[in-house]
């Protein structure tokens, strides 16, 4: 297939599956539940909104500032408002083509920050390995929380997820083959991407070299917490995801996390997910969404907002550079 279409699906599918998704979510809904939804959502408190839109922003704060550790043992310091910028604008770029902000943020640094790529995107891997193991340790929290709910789905699972270790494990012997031929070629083109690899590994291995691992690890809690808070919080807008305790909450955030990388943004996937688990919990399905909706909607709001004025603000304060 011809890389060009390849990219062109890469961006038309995740979009098209979000937009499928609202589609199937109004059009299953019988003309009671829409209502329902809408009322839920025209109702919701913004007081508890206001809340969880705070949480968000400072969430995203403290990864830019936690950023900052990641490039300091390669002997780079950068400015707080470059790096929150860089963030917001990369955030902003997701939504249009999945995994694209990652790139557009090591992009951003690199030009204001003269920053090699290589090892500022890097960095950005680093924090993705570090946020998946956080996103397994809460998945095995809640698995603790709600095992007797939970369990029963994964043994259905049990088959499909047996497949995809397979895969997994083909994919990692190829890497590693791969990686052998690069090491050994003298082709300039494997060359380059030999020492572009170097660069990854080097601002991947910064990590090990941190010199301020307490507040590394701070940071990387005080992530999560404000992600999971933001969430928990929204329960209050919708009177019948009130009286949830955390167990639930913790599942609703794993199942939303997870359907976060399904579209661009999680657009239509979201509530879906949301609605689905909270179903398990005796939420009606109306109730569910519009507890989706009304978190999806004020976060992606924000990242908008923000991460548009990043775009218009960057090349302004960084004008010499």
């Amino acid at each position: 297939m011809h890389p060009k279409l390849i990219k062109i699906l890469k961006i038309i599918l995740p979009l098209s599956l979000g937009v499928f998704l609202i589609w199937y979510s109004i059009s299953s809904a019988s003309p009671e539940e829409r209502q329902k939804t809408f009322q839920y959502i025209s109702q919701a408190d913004p007081k508890w909104i206001v809340f969880s839109v705070i949480m968000g922003i400072t969430s995203h704060l403290s990864r830019a500032y936690r950023w900052r550790f990641l490039l300091e043992p390669m002997g780079y310091s950068i400015k707080l408002s470059n790096s929150y910028m860089a963030l917001m604008a990369g955030y902003l770029a997701n939504m249009g083509i999945p995994r694209s902000g990652e790139v557009l943020r090591g992009g951003t640094i690199t030009t204001y920050e003269r920053i090699p790529f290589k090892k500022a995107f890097g960095t950005i891997i680093s924090e993705r390995v570090i946020d998946s193991f956080m996103l397994l340790l809460i998945i095995g929290i809640t698995l603790l929380f709600q095992s007797k709910d939970l369990f029963s789905y994964l043994e259905e699972k049990i088959t499909s997820t047996f497949i995809l270790l397979i895969a997994l494990a083909g994919a990692i012997m190829l890497g590693i083959l791969f990686l052998k031929i690069i090491q050994r070629s003298t082709n300039p083109i494997l060359i380059k991407l030999k020492n572009f690899g170097e660069g990854l590994l080097e601002g991947i291995k910064s990590i090990s070299k941190l010199k301020k691992k307490g507040a590394f690890v701070f940071h990387t809690l005080l992530i999560w917490i404000l992600y999971i808070a933001m969430f928990y919080v929204i329960k209050y807008t919708v009177p019948e995801t009130a009286h949830l305790s955390i167990g639930p909450m913790l599942a609703t955030f794993v199942a939303g996390s997870i359907a976060m990388s399904t579209t661009n943004g999680g657009i239509g996937a979201f509530p879906i997910a949301t609605a689905a688990i909270l179903f398990l919990f005796d939420v009606e399905k109306p109730a569910g969404e519009a507890f989706g909706w009304i978190l999806w909607g004020s976060q992606t709001a924000i990242n908008i907002i923000v991460g548009s004025l990043s775009f218009f603000f960057l090349p302004i304060l960084n004008r010499q550079k």
